[in-house]
């Protein structure tokens, strides 16, 4: 390839429609285009009816295979300037492939949040140790090492720069600051929004795949909901969200005005139907696309 190139390697084909991960590497896909790069999207995961037509972009695609020598004789073809690893596992499973066939490279990580910072709050939660959390375990050495092992490292919380900077002494050098990457909202939009009163009762929506969101779920099902159905009991709670499993749906009560509807087709029109996002979200890391998502 004679155009500047940048292989992306990720974990699962991004699905923007289902997790505001997917949401994230499509932005990232769209900074390095508008940056003049050929972006080669590849993966070993395999693809949905809900995988974002990345060739509509531009971008080419590439199936690859795990722990398969194939992968160096892609690199050799393709020669790129820079490959992002789509969180740290990712690094772990070809960065070695990547350093051996293109050792100029420049080598970025994309965490998408601290894996290991969710991981120590979600084992808090499970321990009742909060506010304490164990930052200093297994995962955090294989993460750290990931961050070390490369050039960069896209954060995209201030929180975990800090954490990253005082707590796992790391140079400010090796990371960056880089959140979503939402455009501002226009007039016209904020003017055809529909106005409180045409709303209706409580909303939350996030990937079921993802566990912070089904232990949400849970907290609003036995603690939370049986609370507000109290104080307003007129009063109902709408669950939107991809990947919403058997166990997910049988919550479903229609007596107790607790809504299960699985996947949105439209996310932020979903949401823009009702007064009050709950999220009572008991651990994770990153930012929420959760929080983000009425805004877009």
């Amino acid at each position: 390839m004679t155009k500047k190139c940048i292989l992306i390697i990720g974990l699962v084909w991004p699905e923007p429609g289902s997790s505001a991960a997917g949401t994230r590497m499509i932005q990232l896909i769209d900074l390095f285009i508008s940056a003049g790069y050929e972006v080669v999207f590849a993966s070993a995961a395999a693809k949905s009816e809900f995988s974002y037509n990345l060739k509509e972009m531009g971008v080419l695609e590439r199936g690859i295979t795990l722990n398969d020598a194939g992968f160096n004789l892609f690199l050799k073809e393709i020669n790129p300037g820079m490959v992002l690893f789509d969180r740290f596992i990712m690094e772990e499973q070809y960065g070695w492939r990547v350093q051996e066939e293109c050792p100029d490279a420049m080598r970025i990580l994309d965490t998408e949040d601290l894996h290991c910072l969710r991981n120590a709050r979600q084992q808090a939660i499970k321990t009742d140790q909060l506010p304490a959390a164990d930052l200093f375990t297994d995962m955090a050495k294989r993460e750290i090492a990931s961050i070390l092992r490369c050039d960069l490292s896209l954060i995209i919380s201030e929180v975990e720069m800090k954490i990253l900077e005082e707590q796992f002494r790391l140079d400010p050098s090796l990371i960056y600051y880089l959140p979503f990457l939402e455009e501002a909202l226009a007039e016209e939009d904020i003017s055809s929004w529909k106005t409180f009163e045409e709303r209706e009762g409580f909303v939350f929506i996030g990937n079921f795949l993802h566990e912070p969101n089904w232990h949400t779920l849970q907290v609003l099902k036995t603690k939370v909901w049986p609370l507000l159905r109290k104080k307003i009991p007129a009063a109902t709670l709408h669950i939107y969200g991809a990947y919403a499993t058997q166990k997910v749906m049988q919550l479903h009560n229609e007596k107790e005005k607790f809504h299960i509807h699985g996947r949105a087709e439209n996310a932020r029109e979903s949401i823009s139907n009702h007064k009050v996002l709950l999220a009572p979200i008991q651990f994770g890391a990153g930012l929420k696309g959760s929080l983000l998502m009425p805004c877009r």
